[in-house]
């Protein structure tokens, strides 16, 4: 489950701090799936204070929560995030050549 201070940075990033509990749920489970398809791409450093692994959490999720007109500039925008992630040996468990 999503940790509380992560759940506020992201409220905050959605310029929705005093979201009702019922969209906070809905977010929570939001930062749950961006997690849970970092770690399914490889990125195994879940840290969620490290500003990289925040920053694409909040990308995913302002993509995904009420998309609009940007959801395809966002979405391409996690992806680059996650590729990045993936490549960096401080974010997975990959041996090092």
């Amino acid at each position: 489950m999503a940790d509380n201070d992560l759940l506020n940075r992201v409220k905050h990033a959605l310029r929705r701090p005093d979201m009702p509990e019922g969209m906070a749920q809905e977010l929570a489970d939001l930062i749950d799936a961006a997690l849970a398809d970092l770690k399914q791409a490889g990125v195994s450093n879940m840290d969620t204070t490290d500003p990289l692994i925040r920053r694409a959490v909040i990308t995913y999720c302002r993509a995904n929560f009420w998309p609009g007109d940007d959801y395809a500039q966002l979405k391409a925008s996690y992806d680059e995030q996650k590729a990045q992630l993936r490549m960096t040996t401080n974010y997975t468990d990959w041996p090092d050549a």
